[in-house]
């Protein structure tokens, strides 16, 4: 009765074109042409193009995670948080069991359970979060920023606040290889999770109930749908791309701290916004997503290329693309409402 119900209702939920995808590729071209034509000899370069590659996987793969819980209707902004108390755990792990100088044979099998400690991790941080939002029903904005809090405390506490630096040269080998002598490591599995996670949205029946979640709780609830399984996994999901983005950032760092990533938690909720998730829930395409992603990573490297334009005014930027996206999205929201009113009068 329940999927019957769920095959019902799906084409409702992705009734309709994503108009925000066409907006996205012309924005796309835009900052791309912008950057190009006002700094050609730094920005269209491949060692450009290499950086990039090798900057933005670790937010892009957070960024993914949360536009996930905000398609059920919540958010998740401890995705910093489980990254790097992911990192810092497979880091101690690290440390104690591979000394120094070890062969790569030796080193190896301790790596592999290091990142496996820190996936675990993920999947511990985000299925405490989504414990506290589906059966304590504590408000998402507010149980992940508890949660925010609470990891990165963790961290530190282990820590005594100071980078855990001096990892063992395999794993940064390993985590900085470059395929073809271009594509890095992290740009392909940036490529893998975004392409997975979309199929998952797409063609799969977890996927079509986060949406129903997302368009009508208490819809999905009556229809049996398992609103607090489906939230515990959702946030499990989340956290478990956070601690891959975790081990991401160790890799290119080559040490693993508290604070690392701090401005990343705005750049996600920006990223998402701006790649056409609903914040509302029940709408959103990892496309527009990675659109986003690139857009953002364009235009912030563009603007390192200015030497007038200081850094401290970063956020400033990021905040104030922000609330014009969450503007425009409004404005054309209701613009939508009062077209659909006048059908139905």
């Amino acid at each position: 009765m329940k999927n019957e119900q769920a095959e019902v209702a799906l084409p409702l939920i992705r009734r309709g074109r994503d108009q925000n995808l066409a907006r996205l590729l012309v924005m796309l071209g835009v900052v791309f042409a912008l950057m190009a034509v006002l700094r050609p000899e730094q920005f269209v370069t491949p060692a450009n193009f290499g950086s990039m590659m090798r900057q933005f996987p670790e937010y892009g793969i957070m960024a993914i995670g949360v536009s996930l819980t905000m398609i059920t209707g919540g958010i998740d902004l401890g995705v910093v948080g489980t990254a790097n108390l992911s990192a810092i755990l497979a880091a101690k792990l690290m440390f104690a069991a591979v000394p120094r100088g070890a062969p790569p044979e030796q080193a190896l099998p301790y790596l592999a359970l290091a990142v496996l400690v820190a996936l675990a991790c993920g999947l511990a941080c985000g299925a405490f979060a989504g414990l506290l939002i589906s059966r304590f029903e504590i408000p998402a904005i507010l149980a992940t920023l508890g949660t925010q809090q609470l990891y990165t405390g963790i961290a530190i506490g282990i820590t005594n606040g100071r980078p855990q630096s001096g990892l063992p040269l395999l794993y940064s080998k390993i985590g900085n290889t470059e395929f073809f002598g271009l594509f890095p490591l992290s740009f392909l599995v940036f490529l893998v999770v975004a392409v997975g996670i979309a199929f998952l949205l797409s063609s799969s029946r977890f996927g079509m109930y986060l949406y129903m979640l997302g368009t009508n709780s208490k819809a999905a609830l009556y229809a049996g749908l398992g609103n607090t399984s489906i939230l515990i996994r959702t946030y499990m999901l989340s956290g478990l791309l956070s601690s891959v983005a975790g081990l991401i950032m160790m890799a290119r760092a080559n040490s693993a701290k508290a604070e690392y990533g701090a401005p990343y938690t705005l750049q996600c909720v920006l990223i998402a916004v701006l790649g056409g998730i609903d914040p509302s829930g029940g709408f959103g395409k990892i496309v527009g997503v990675t659109l986003a992603i690139f857009i953002l990573q364009f235009l912030s490297s563009g603007l390192n290329m200015f030497n007038n334009i200081s850094n401290f005014y970063r956020d400033v930027i990021w905040g104030g693309v922000l609330i014009l996206v969450l503007v425009f999205n409004r404005l054309l929201s209701q613009r939508a409402e009062r077209r659909a009113a006048r059908r139905g009068e």
